[in-house]
């Protein structure tokens, strides 16, 4: 791993640790390291390539890093082994658990290839194991066998609504397993609007968390569905129809 000295007086760091160690996550300085370096090469890969509209620094770590960890707010992260992230993107919120709970073997889709080769060389910078980056269509994917019904748990950020989020996630999620969906405001709305898709999918509604996130008004989601059966073998369907046609 690239060498970055932490000082823990920083003003974003301590506000960072300060927000984490309220919710009972404490990070070492080589994790904090983790996230300095992943704050600087997200910046710089930024300027080749569209991974992120925010990019002070600040900005980064509150609305990027705790808002990915914000998931370990209200799930037991120590009872999960394998977390899948699916349309990461730059790596939300996948990366940012892995690197504050490193037991995860944490599997990412992305269906644009170049994304994938940042997030290769991101945890090639970090040092970070067991990770598994997987080029494709959440609809193709979670139809392999080494995918499907696989995970303990699977999430996902900012990538649609939950009636079509559903339909590309639920898949990879494992029997007894749960899928947690981060949501903006829209997030009760878009629960009550997918009863048909969590029924047909074989999941039921065991929390809605509402929260807000520091530097922000209004409230953000944690839906989170437990997987009851195996998927049917009617879903996914294929590439593009979940978001053209969704369950609802």
């Amino acid at each position: 791993m690239t060498e970055v000295h932490i000082d823990r007086n920083d003003p974003v760091i301590r506000s960072f640790t300060k927000l984490l160690d309220e919710r009972g996550i404490a990070l070492s300085d080589r994790q904090l390291e983790q996230f300095e370096l992943y704050y600087r090469e997200l910046v710089e890969w930024n300027e080749k390539m569209n991974l992120t509209g925010i990019t002070e620094r600040e900005a980064v770590y509150i609305k990027h890093f705790y808002d990915s960890l914000s998931l370990a707010f209200f799930q037991d992260m120590s009872q999960v082994e394998s977390l899948a992230d699916i349309g990461s993107g730059a790596g939300f919120p996948g990366i940012p658990l892995k690197i504050a709970f490193p037991h995860l073997k944490l599997t990412i889709v992305d269906s644009l290839n170049k994304r994938i080769g940042f997030l290769r060389h991101l945890g090639e910078t970090l040092g970070l194991a067991d990770i598994q980056l997987v080029h494709g269509r959440a609809e193709d994917i979670a139809r392999t066998p080494e995918h499907r019904d696989h995970y303990d748990a699977v999430t996902a950020r900012a990538v649609a609504r939950l009636a079509v989020l559903n339909e590309l996630c639920l898949p990879f999620v494992k029997v007894n397993g749960w899928f947690t969906a981060m949501k903006g405001a829209a997030g009760e709305e878009e629960v009550k609007e997918s009863t048909r898709s969590i029924r047909e999918l074989g999941a039921e509604l065991a929390h809605l968390h509402a929260f807000q996130l520091p530097m922000e008004e209004g409230n953000r989601y944690m839906v989170v569905l437990t997987k009851k059966k195996s998927t049917p073998k009617a879903y996914p369907r294929k590439a593009g129809v979940p978001l053209k046609a969704p369950l609802s």
